[in-house]
């Protein structure tokens, strides 16, 4: 074969190679991520990451809620399986409300335990996913289901990469980015946000989620309604009283972590923001400083 002048090969290589490189880089830069939230129950990643969820739809990322349990004792009226496929149907429509995916695993509500099999699980459901970043509880809440969620997720924060743990599910390429969902317990150390995202853009979206779980947010033996004090008896008057007290929580995070919203967005759209959700980097995972956890998250310029 005859060899190429250096020249020539030189040409060749910037004519061929280096286009291949540009969309390599192309792509890399336009990539497109992967998101998986884990609640408890069927609401609770609603409740937590319902407006970001959105945002990141809007983007076009590929975005999925799993909740830990069916949520078959959240009623004060009704239970077991009728009310487990209720509370799978509602969320079922906050999904195609929210632009995302949806699952809720058949664990009874109340009886999630960390065990090997359900760290199995959740890092099935990471691999599958193949998630870029993963949200959860953690693990100080005060119900047991939010706790050993958050246990879970952290205790499958490594051996998601490990290619001969649960080796039915090719691993993620890389360690995900992982975060806690917000919370307002103190012991034994408070909530302290690395990221606030203003949802003002999205917050009907969000409104409509929650509306359209009224097992949790409507019925007169809905959970909220029941351990709710000063909770109106009409229908109509009751479910825009319980959707208020989530609208008055997003609008709590925004005027508790204001000065964050100013440091991430800037004095003038950070002073505006209304509505926000906070999130807060996990130990385990991936460890992203906060310029590049900002390109992860909508609103931020990306």
């Amino acid at each position: 074969m005859k060899i190429l002048p250096r020249c020539i090969t030189c040409l060749f290589l910037f004519a061929v190679v280096l286009p291949i490189f540009q969309v390599q880089a192309q792509t890399t830069a336009d990539k497109k991520l992967r998101i998986i939230v884990f609640g408890a129950h069927p609401d609770d990643a609603e409740l937590d990451a319902g407006g970001v969820a959105a945002l990141w739809a809007a983007q076009g990322h590929a975005v999925k809620f799993v909740s830990m349990t069916n949520g078959d004792v959240g009623h004060f009226r009704m239970a077991g399986g009728p009310l487990a496929q209720r509370r799978t149907a509602e969320v079922q429509e906050c999904a195609r409300l929210l632009g995302i995916e949806t699952e809720v695993l058949d664990i009874h509500d109340g009886e999630l335990m960390p065990t090997l099999e359900n760290r199995k699980i959740v890092a099935r459901l990471i691999r599958d996913w193949q998630a870029d970043i993963v949200l959860c509880h953690r693990p100080y809440d005060y119900h047991p289901d939010h706790r050993y969620t958050g246990e879970l997720v952290q205790d499958a924060s490594v051996v998601v990469v490990a290619p001969f743990f649960v080796p039915d599910t090719p691993p993620t390429t890389k360690n995900p980015v992982f975060l806690f969902t917000a919370d307002g317990f103190q012991k034994p150390y408070p909530f302290e946000p690395t990221i606030v995202v203003g949802i003002d853009e999205v917050v009907d979206q969000k409104w409509d989620c929650v509306s359209a779980m009224p097992s949790q947010f409507g019925d007169e033996h809905s959970w909220q309604a029941s351990t709710g004090s000063d909770v109106p008896s009409d229908e109509t008057e009751r479910k825009a009283y319980l959707l208020n007290r989530v609208k008055k929580g997003n609008q709590a995070v925004a005027d508790k972590y204001r000065d964050r919203l100013i440091a991430l967005y800037g004095q003038e759209k950070g002073s505006q923001i209304q509505y926000a959700e906070a999130f807060e980097l996990c130990q385990y995972g991936s460890q992203p400083d906060i310029e590049a956890l900002k390109k992860l998250f909508p609103t931020f310029g990306n």
